[in-house]
């Protein structure tokens, strides 16, 4: 049997009908960039995150580095997160002059040690960015309560969270601004690179609508230096389109998690996820965590049997090359980077059937002799 590690194919056929009537429509109009249909999207997705306002973009980077411009950080700050995360989470800090700095994770929610933040704050700390890594959440409250304290923002880095919840509310609705990666295979995804931001405050977003069109206020009109980052129509039918499905997708993805706990959690020899108290996660990857020493065989072995495995991410971002300058060495994050050396990405998509996932389920079990 084969299972790929995601088929976006099975989403194309519940949306094909209905995005080929728009599509014929924007094509007949030619209005290609910015038109009404990535208003109407805006809408739909600042509804559905429970937010006052959703400003597209051209992608998650591109989300993050809008976000952080807007918010005013800039060269000599400081922004707290996580180094198992993908570099694009703080690769904008460094073109705006100002840095990261990374904390160790928990080993059993794989998401912030919240007892390292505290200890991390300096007077040059202006945010945490809250990273909803592999669709899951960390604990929000302990977060509010320590950036409350500090008098620092919160940012969500919710490029693979969309739909996710922390106590009933969504991921996107906590922080001063939240972003989105609309990237082909995420939860939601476009047909090609696409993002989002969504916040609740007012000036943040006209400040974000200016940001994105070179900072104009109308055409030819430029209060502010600003960037290209616009969604483009077509895309935006697709987002439209698909957000309708996301909540019965992401149940699809939450029954294949229960199916793989459920066919995994007796083999000792390997951790499955666990969250923060309140989350209900959305699952965009589903990852487990070997032994060490074990990550080659295995996939290698996954591959064998026509099943997609993958990684992410194998280096934490403390180690990878392009971050070098910031002064960490291997040994100042353990968890993260324990966590970094052992974790396999093994298939989840919306579609998967019950019988690939019994077969996933089969091959690990027939690989850890249980």
């Amino acid at each position: 049997m084969n299972v790929p590690f995601v088929d976006l194919a099975w989403q194309e056929s519940q949306i094909k009908t209905e995005r080929e009537k728009r599509f014929a429509d924007v094509i007949e109009r030619t209005a290609f960039v910015m038109g009404p249909e990535v208003e109407q999207f805006e809408e739909h997705f600042a509804a559905y995150c429970g937010v006052k306002h959703a400003i597209a973009v051209a992608n998650g980077t591109d989300a993050l580095m809008l976000i952080y411009a807007a918010a005013g950080i800039g060269p000599g700050d400081e922004v707290i997160t996580i180094a198992t995360t993908f570099i694009a989470s703080v690769s904008p800090l460094l073109h705006l002059g100002a840095s990261p700095v990374f904390v160790d994770i928990d080993p059993t929610t794989r998401n912030f040690d919240m007892e390292k933040i505290e200890t991390a704050i300096t007077p040059k700390t202006k945010a945490i960015l809250a990273v909803h890594l592999y669709g899951d959440m960390p604990d929000m409250d302990a977060l509010k309560n320590i950036a409350d304290k500090h008098k620092v923002m919160i940012i969500e880095d919710a490029c693979q969270a969309h739909g996710a919840e922390y106590k009933g509310e969504r991921a996107g609705s906590f922080g001063i601004a939240a972003a989105f990666s609309f990237y082909p295979g995420k939860n939601l995804g476009a047909y090609g690179d696409g993002g989002g931001i969504t916040t609740n405050d007012d000036d943040v977003a006209a400040r974000l609508r200016m940001l994105r069109n070179h900072g104009g206020v109308k055409k030819y009109e430029h209060a502010i230096v600003g960037f290209n980052s616009r969604l483009d129509t077509l895309h935006a039918i697709v987002l439209d389109e698909k957000l309708k499905l996301l909540d019965s997708w992401n149940e699809m993805r939450r029954s294949i998690a229960e199916a793989y706990e459920k066919g995994l959690s007796d083999i000792t020899t390997i951790k499955i996820p666990a969250r923060a108290a309140g989350v209900q996660p959305v699952h965009h990857l589903y990852m487990i965590e070997l032994p060490e020493g074990e990550r080659d065989p295995f996939m290698n072995a996954m591959r064998g049997k026509g099943i997609g495995v993958g990684i992410h991410y194998p280096d934490p971002l403390h180690l990878t090359g392009a971050l070098s300058g910031l002064g960490y060495k291997k040994g100042d994050l353990p968890h993260a980077e324990t966590f970094a050396s052992r974790i396999v990405s093994i298939p989840m998509f919306p579609g998967m059937t019950a019988e690939q996932v019994t077969y996933v389920v089969s091959s690990i079990r027939e690989y850890f002799h249980v």
